[in-house]
């Protein structure tokens, strides 16, 4: 995949624009992922689910939310510090576009989207709310079948998690065939997206993306390493047994389409099976580390384009909001364009900018949902080493 993606970057160079006609073949790697990815989001989650009890899934749940809050806040905090810092966006002007404002998602349309009027339209649309509360009801009733005093429900709820089971372990099938095309894919991403960029814009937005690469860098350095530490994981192995995660996520951009891998590698790297199969499908729509610390850079970015003077209270408002509304564009094509707009438009900001920032999203966009999956694959550990110390404890208690 890394010589992919080399050859394509380097006949983007070579023939620019004309690298575009390569877009297809990318295109199709992301709709094979996209392929499976739906089924393994929804398979993963009633498997582990129904290998828990109440209890259980109230602790790990717990322990996620924690989890997100602490490296979201970081990851927010590094934004706007090395934003502030840097300052881009100083000596820019905005570019001679019409920009509407995309169209973003309410409160009530992501809390009635959650529970379905049907099982079959969650799937249809791709809607990742109302299939992880399927999965997770379904998951419940699995385990409750499966736990029953009554001895023909409990084979009915055996011969279902065995039927599961099975679905899964096809769809993984399906999953190491895709990947045998994934090197052609990532060399058609590469070569397309940087040749239709053009340099000069990719020039010119040097310092914004520096800013957000920089940013990326610290919270994997400052925040995920001292984690894993703290985890009790040791920290080169891990990130050598995950580096298929998080370079897949960086080539494809997409942490719904990452997720098969990004649970394949959490279990190679010495995660249980049930704790990864039940954290990565919620921290692939929830966890937005990446999305928080580029909103955060970005609203910098904004404002010193447009010389506009925001209070420090203006800067978290618009990263919190930005932050929540990630929830509600997941899976929404350019979902960072969309939650930046959203932002903009709350603080009278033209929305202009969205067009400059567009110019290198394709970048902006690898690296946030790289950093998205690994901080997943991070949190996943943690929740898995505080289980494990939770069960040991109770064992020496008994």
């Amino acid at each position: 995949m890394f010589v992919g993606f080399l050859c394509g970057t380097l006949l983007a160079v070579l023939i620019g624009d004309q690298a575009e006609v390569l877009k297809p073949f990318g295109d199709i790697l992301i709709n094979l992922l996209s392929l499976v990815a739906i089924p393994v989001i929804f398979l993963t989650v009633v498997l582990a689910v129904n290998q828990m009890n109440v209890t259980q899934l109230g602790r790990m749940g717990g322990k996620l939310i924690l989890y997100y809050a602490i490296t979201t806040a970081a990851a927010v905090f590094i934004g706007l510090g090395l934003a502030f810092w840097i300052s881009p966006g100083e000596n820019m002007s905005l570019p001679a576009a019409d920009v509407e404002k995309p169209d973003t998602p309410s409160f009530e349309d992501v809390l009635f989207n959650i529970i379905p009027e049907n099982i079959i339209t969650p799937f249809a649309n791709g809607d990742l709310m109302s299939i992880l509360f399927l999965a997770i009801i379904i998951g419940v009733a699995i385990s409750t079948m499966k736990f029953s005093n009554e001895e023909k429900i409990k084979q009915s709820g055996e011969m279902l998690d065995r039927f599961f089971n099975a679905l899964n372990e096809m769809f993984y099938k399906v999953l190491n065939g895709i990947l045998f095309y994934a090197p052609i894919g990532i060399f058609a991403i590469s070569a397309s997206s940087f040749g239709g960029q053009g340099w000069g814009t990719l020039q010119s937005l040097l310092s914004f993306t520096g800013v957000f690469y920089g940013g990326i860098i610290l919270l994997w350095l400052i925040v995920y390493t001292p984690i894993l530490k703290l985890s009790g994981a040791p920290v080169l192995p891990f990130f050598r047994s995950t580096k298929d995660a998080y370079v897949t996520a960086f080539f494809t951009s997409s942490s719904i389409a990452t997720l098969p891998v990004a649970i394949d590698t959490a279990k190679k790297s010495g995660i249980s099976e049930r704790v990864a199969n039940f954290t990565l499908p919620l921290g692939a729509v929830f966890n937005s580390d990446g999305g928080a610390l580029r909103m955060g850079a970005s609203i910098v970015f904004a404002a010193n384009i447009t010389n506009l003077s925001l209070s420090v209270t203006d800067f978290f408002i618009i990263v919190l909001v930005g932050t929540l509304l990630s929830i509600g564009t997941a899976g929404v094509p350019a979902a960072g364009l969309v939650t930046l707009s959203a932002v903009l438009t709350m603080f009278n900001l033209p929305l202009e900018i969205v067009a400059l920032i567009a110019g290198v999203d394709v970048l902006i966009g690898m690296a946030g949902t790289a950093s998205n999956v690994f901080g997943d694959i991070v949190g996943a550990a943690v929740v898995d080493q505080s289980e494990e110390k939770g069960q040991e404890h109770e064992q020496e208690s008994a």
